[in-house]
């Protein structure tokens, strides 16, 4: 009996043990946020009626960050939130973006918003799942939050409930987000820095606030850990996209996503239109394109342009371990490419202009990282319709037409002819891709 009330007493010491270190814990991921809201105390009354131009700016900001993107379940009101954000932790909803009273930011005043983007807390004081990129909307500038908000003041009132996330245990707790903020977040100054000196240009300055702010595409073109924190810096060094399983290419990188050798114009073409002389967009991204991109302005997009003209870095890529397939093979898979491959992309793997990807020399079919072409093959997909590019020519989805050792070969026949030396694709890889579709 005394062993017992020794064993409860330490267990009684350890849980008070636990909530003092979670205690600490939200202290320090609360730092630094009492500055700044302390400067916009005098804010929490009612919002001044916002002019049409500053609306106007806001549903331009609102195209940038893609927002409607994520807040707009299907068939649902724009901006009333409700669609599921899937992550390995578990379901994520967005919120409802609309000024209605009950169940959307109708009570909340422009500092509220402010501190959801630069703070990443709600109107109440508690911590946001980091689904919501508050790591990249920190670097916002108030103007910009201000004019969003009264954007958002704007809709149509939408009375629709958030609904409650779906995450595993403990990852959605209060203290298991401060735990996580502590390590991983630290509210931005008044303006990125991702140069280590003065910035080329202002222009490219413009970029790199368009890109690591709003447009926050180290969401998807960033490493994650374990814990799904973004790399530090840039983080635009490509990453497997979480539950999607796309891969995300690394814009550093000439021999993945770099453009640094690009022209600005093709650049423009394709966050513009999803094509140009030099790629096309599919998958995740080709969902940016048709929601963001193609709206913004020239300025804006040879801003981006400039910034990430000049993050390419002289990263090399590995030779790949060519292993030649066996006779049989090759022929099995030049027969499956004649079949299924060669009336668009061309018997040489040289394409058609304006319309099918060559497949020689193209970086996308070499690249180290084979999910996206395993993707594409499996369920085919199609460049966004834009202004500039209103019919675009798709690919057709194969899931049900090739076997995985089938793709698995005619993919490897891709990878290593007309000059391209590749690894080659096994039909394990592809099984992977295909049981993991949806999850």
């Amino acid at each position: 009996m005394r062993r017992r009330f020794q064993a409860l007493g330490m267990l009684a010491l350890l849980a008070v043990a636990a909530l003092a270190a979670a205690w600490l814990i939200w202290q320090l991921a609360t730092r630094g946020d009492s500055g700044s809201e302390a400067a916009v105390a005098g804010e929490l009354a009612a919002p001044a009626s916002a002019g049409q131009p500053q609306i106007e700016r806001g549903a331009y900001l609102a195209r940038a960050g893609n927002c409607m993107g994520c807040h707009t379940a299907r068939g649902g009101a724009p901006y009333a939130g409700g669609r599921p954000i899937e992550t390995p932790f578990g379901a994520v909803f967005s919120s409802n973006l609309t000024p209605d009273m009950a169940t959307g930011l109708g009570r909340w005043s422009v500092a509220d918003f402010w501190r959801a983007l630069h703070h990443g807390r709600s109107r109440d004081g508690r911590l946001l799942v980091p689904a919501f990129p508050y790591p990249n909307y920190t670097v916002v500038t108030r103007d910009d939050s201000d004019a969003l908000f009264a954007f958002l003041q704007s809709l149509p009132a939408a009375a629709q409930a958030n609904q409650a996330h779906s995450l595993r245990f403990p990852y959605g707790s209060q203290a298991a987000l401060a735990i996580w903020r502590a390590l991983y977040f630290e509210p931005a100054g008044d303006r990125p820095e991702p140069y280590a000196g003065p910035a080329p240009s202002a222009e490219a300055e413009r970029g790199a606030y368009l890109v690591q702010g709003l447009g926050h595409c180290s969401a998807c073109h960033g490493a994650r850990n374990a814990l799904g924190a973004t790399e530090r810096g840039l983080g635009l060094a490509g990453g497997l996209i979480p539950v999607q399983n796309w891969y995300a290419p690394a814009l550093t990188l000439a021999h993945e996503a770099g453009v640094g050798r690009w022209p600005t114009d093709d650049i423009v073409a394709l966050l513009q239109h999803g094509v140009s002389p030099q790629a096309s967009v599919a998958g995740p991204m080709a969902e940016v394109v048709l929601g963001s991109t193609q709206y913004l302005s020239d300025a804006d997009l040879r801003a981006m342009a400039a910034f990430l003209k000049t993050i390419e870095t002289p990263g090399v890529s590995l030779p790949a371990v060519v292993r030649p397939a066996a006779d049989g093979d090759r022929q099995r898979a030049a027969k499956l490419y004649e079949q299924h491959c060669a009336a668009c992309h061309g018997a040489d793997g040289g394409g058609v202009a304006k319309a099918y990807p060559a497949l020689a020399g193209n970086r996308a079919v070499t690249m180290g990282q084979t999910v996206n072409l395993v993707q594409v093959v499996l369920h085919g997909g199609y460049p966004p319709a834009t202004a500039g590019n209103p019919r675009p020519f798709g690919m057709p989805p194969f899931v049900l037409t090739l076997g995985n050792a089938e793709i698995a070969q005619v993919l490897t026949h891709i990878r290593q002819s007309w000059g391209n030396q590749a690894s080659a694709v096994t039909a394990v890889e592809v099984n992977g891709i295909r049981a993991n579709r949806g999850r």
